[in-house]
């Protein structure tokens, strides 16, 4: 034994477990230490996430009984201003911590009056660390309490007080006004809120509580067309869930003349439900508690499924219009075509972790079971017409689902596990760890073969897709799978799609690549393919968006060169400040070539700008919100044509527009 091995078997060593070892975080230091377990990450989703925590705070007061209006801020700094009109946080002395019932809130973690069930029956913000969060993560947080007729104000940085509360003014309002700076040392990604998420947010927020009215101001200055101006959101729901699913609906064709919408607040658990079948072919249906989007379901939504299931089958049997199908039905084809929110108020909810994604409490399924089952079987009776057209919709969804078996059986002999299954025009990868492994799916064979020649073969497959693929927001589930550019796909990821019990589950076990990055034109018909693609992946493989593996090559726009010197640019600002830079002002003296195409590029170009991990600039494809993902997917690939180019002209700046 070595004096070095010896030294740390006595515990004399740099590597000695001791007492002194075990590290006592004080306060919030545990949250700045791993802020991840807290707010799920320290990227874009995890700074927004922030905001949801304040405002959770106001929704509650909202929920008490106590607040009608919260509005949201965004200011010059990139701070951001929450305020309600609620009861004011408490400002009086707290005898256990000798400090202001304020500072412990903002302090102490799982500190609040939600454990408290006088104070709160119902709350979205359950494990009480929301508020002492974000001031932990904030470089500067201070708190306005309007209450007792006076304004409290105190200042906080990085979670601890700074100054001492204080009484600034007086007043005849009550409420809660909190301002914070994140915290740049923690949100190393980016430190900059997106209007759009917070947008979405607020609109749901606003559906979800009818009678509350939630604005949204960005101070930051926008420069669109040489002028400048502010942008501004407000929202206030008459009818909650109704007008959520006429937002979802709007571009899709309905199938039932009326919205069913079911609200029993009878039990000790207050069901919500709003629903509308379509023409489409997706299923959409999004489940809420305590107004926490649970991306990942729970037991609210299996007692939805079971209900619908259950008095759906026992109307089509009874009137007969089953008698002449030759196999059974199943759970999902009672969902196609279905929009549907469910939200639930629930007192002492059960989550799976502070992301609160999955509903586990067992009485809530009984809730939602007995109610969706009681009021959808009086809908049918009421509304034969309605009735009529959904079975008929359930016997379409039944006989695709039979014929898209056979074709996915089809697609799935050739499996990955056979040897003999991968696409001939895949060029693969010699790599067969998956987590190092990146898959390009490229436009065009003439762009395929650049990338072939272009890549690293040691990591990057590539497989090029002829055209535009199906269009799967129109398509029929069996047409899917015939599809050849979509077949290629399941099969050189090496995933599938079907179980006994769950027709549209999906199978990573199989996937064999990390990263799937979707690349094409940077022009009109290339953001086509990709949103194509996009459209594909978020309604039948979504497990690998939620995961993180697919994202967007960005080819850059234009080539700026000067005798030897040249520069890639990826927008029209950079292209003018290379011009301005290289030209020393003069445009004559600088080419510009404008890329159109991955075509135009050769195989060095192509790695080195679109290609290469070191110097490629790649989106990464995340749905913040599912419903608005839900909308956006319908409106841009569904028939209607104003709402789409309305969009487009909303968001030019960031289209890509042909000259």
């Amino acid at each position: 034994m070595s004096s070095k091995e010896q030294e740390i078997k006595n515990g004399n060593g740099n590597n000695s477990y001791t007492a002194d070892s075990i590290q006592v975080l004080e306060g919030l230091e545990a949250v700045r230490m791993r802020p991840a377990m807290y707010i799920g990450d320290t990227g874009n989703k995890g700074l927004h996430h922030l905001v949801y925590e304040v405002v959770d705070n106001s929704i509650d007061e909202a929920l008490a009984g106590y607040c009608t209006e919260i509005d949201l801020v965004i200011n010059e700094d990139g701070s951001v201003t929450i305020s309600d009109n609620g009861r004011g946080i408490p400002v009086d002395f707290h005898e256990k911590e000798k400090k202001s019932a304020l500072e412990v809130v903002l302090t102490v973690l799982h500190a609040g009056g939600k454990f408290d069930k006088d104070s709160y029956k119902v709350s979205g913000g359950l494990h009480g660390v929301g508020v002492s969060c974000v001031n932990a993560l904030s470089v500067k947080l201070i708190a306005e309490v309007k209450r007792d007729g006076k304004i409290y104000r105190q200042e906080y940085s990085r979670g601890k007080a700074i100054t001492d509360l204080e009484v600034i003014g007086e007043t005849n309002e009550t409420g809660t006004v909190i301002t914070f700076l994140p915290d740049s040392q923690i949100f190393t990604q980016t430190s900059v809120f997106n209007f759009e998420i917070l947008e979405s947010r607020i609109r749901e927020l606003a559906y979800l509580n009818k009678g509350i009215k939630l604005t949204l101001t960005d101070k930051r200055e926008l420069i669109e067309n040489g002028s400048s101006h502010y942008r501004f959101a407000e929202f206030y729901s008459k009818e909650g869930l109704k007008e959520f699913i006429r937002f979802l609906d709007q571009n899709r064709e309905k199938l039932t003349e009326n919205i069913i919408y079911i609200e029993n607040d009878k039990g000790e658990v207050p069901v919500e439900v709003a629903m509308q079948y379509n023409t489409s072919f997706t299923e959409n249906v999004h489940s809420y508690v305590n107004n926490i989007n649970t991306i990942e379901g729970g037991t609210h939504l299996t007692g939805f499924r079971s209900a619908l299931t259950r008095t759906l089958k026992k109307y089509a049997e009874d009137t007969g219009m089953l008698s002449k199908l030759k196999f059974d039905i199943n759970g999902d084809d009672f969902r196609e075509g279905l929009t549907a929110v469910i939200s639930v108020k629930v007192a002492e909810p059960q989550f799976e972790g502070q992301t609160k994604t999955k509903l586990g409490n067992p009485e809530v399924r009984i809730a939602v079971d007995q109610a969706v089952s009681e009021a959808l079987a009086n809908y049918l009776e009421e509304n034969p017409k309605d009735a009529r057209n959904i079975v008929q919709k359930v016997i379409l969804a039944a006989q695709a689902r039979h014929a898209a078996r056979k074709a996915r059986e089809l697609v799935q002999r050739k499996t990955v596990l056979s040897g003999s299954g991968l696409p001939g025009k895949l060029a693969d990868c010699s790599e067969k760890d998956p987590t190092v492994s990146e898959i390009f799916l490229v436009e065009g064979d003439s762009a395929g073969g650049t990338a072939k020649q272009g890549r690293d073969r040691s990591f990057q497959a590539i497989l090029p897709l002829r055209g535009k693929i199906l269009n799967v927001e129109k398509a029929m589930h069996h047409k899917i799978y015939e599809n050849e550019e979509i077949k290629n796909i399941f099969t050189a990821l090496g995933v599938s799609i079907g179980t006994e019990d769950d027709s549209k589950a999906l199978n990573m076990n199989g996937l064999r690549y990390n990263k799937i990055i979707i690349m094409t034109d940077a022009d009109v018909d290339g953001s086509h393919i990709a949103t194509l693609i996009m459209t594909f992946f978020f309604r039948y493989m979504t497990d690998l968006i939620n995961e993180g593996h697919l994202y967007i090559a960005t080819p850059p726009l234009y080539l700026v060169k000067k005798g030897k010197e040249e520069r890639y640019c990826w927008n029209e600002e950079e292209r003018q400040k290379a011009v301005e830079e290289l030209g020393k002002g003069k445009d004559g003296s600088v080419h510009v070539q404008r890329y159109k195409g991955l075509g135009e590029m050769n195989a060095e170009q192509l790695w080195t700008t679109t290609m290469n991990p070191e110097t490629r600039i790649l989106r990464q494809v995340t749905i913040e919100s599912a419903a608005e993902a839900d909308r956006i997917f319908s409106m841009l690939m569904g028939d209607e044509v104003p709402p789409r180019r309305d969009f487009i002209e909303a968001h030019a700046k960031y289209a890509n527009i042909d000259a």
